[in-house]
């Protein structure tokens, strides 16, 4: 599993969005930041993975 520091160009926190992406049998969370979860069969599993790695306000 890929993961990114989440900082912009001039080190400023930017917001994550993040979203599932079907990959085939699989799906993935993705997010703005460049973050990548790992490839799930279940698409709940990516929600949760997506979920747990944007920040809660």
């Amino acid at each position: 599993m890929a993961q990114h520091e989440g900082l912009g160009p001039a080190g400023e926190e930017q917001e994550h969005r993040t979203t599932t992406v079907e990959q085939g049998r699989f799906c993935a969370a993705r997010c703005t930041c460049g973050w990548r979860g790992p490839a799930r069969r279940a698409r709940s599993l990516a929600r949760a993975d997506a979920q747990g790695h944007a920040p809660h306000a």
